[in-house]
C-alpha cells in the first residue's frame, strides 16, 4: 500500500514563510512526478507546482514557491515564500508511483493540509 503523508500546513501572517513537505512510503518501485495542488473553498483543484522531468509554476506562485525533491527519501517539499491572502486552500500531494504490486504507474493523494495566510 502506497501513502503519501503531508505535513508543514498552518497559519501564516501576509508575507510569512512556510514550508511543506510530503513523504512518499509503502512499496514503492519508482517515482514519477511529485507536485502540489491546492483548492480553496469554491474553486476546483489547480496545479501549484510539478517536479518530474521539468519544473513546472502556476503563473500565480513563479518567484515566489519552490519545489524540490529528495529521492533518497521519497520527498517533495513546497518552499513558500512571501505568502499572500489568495495563497489560503488546502494543499495536496501528488505522485504517480509504479510500486512493486503493480505493473503501470498510478497517481497518489496525500490527506491535504490547510495553509491560511490571514493578519
Amino acid at each position: 500500500q502506497v501513502q503519501l503523508v503531508e505535513s508543514g500546513g498552518g497559519l501564516v501572517q501576509p508575507g510569512g514563510s512556510l514550508r511543506l513537505s510530503c513523504a512518499a512510503s509503502g512499496r514503492i518501485r519508482s517515482i514519477n512526478t511529485m507536485g502540489w495542488y491546492r483548492q480553496a473553498p469554491g474553486n476546483q483543484r489547480e496545479l501549484v507546482a510539478v517536479s518530474g522531468d521539468n519544473t513546472n509554476y502556476a503563473d500565480s506562485v513563479k518567484g515566489r514557491f519552490t519545489i524540490s525533491r529528495d529521492n533518497a527519501k521519497n520527498t517533495v517539499y513546497l518552499q513558500m515564500n512571501s505568502l499572500k491572502p489568495e495563497d489560503t486552500a488546502v494543499y495536496y500531494c501528488n505522485a504517480v508511483i509504479l510500486a512493486y504490486s503493480s505493473g503501470w504507474y498510478v497517481a497518489y493523494w496525500g490527506q491535504g493540509t490547510q495553509v491560511t495566510v490571514s493578519s
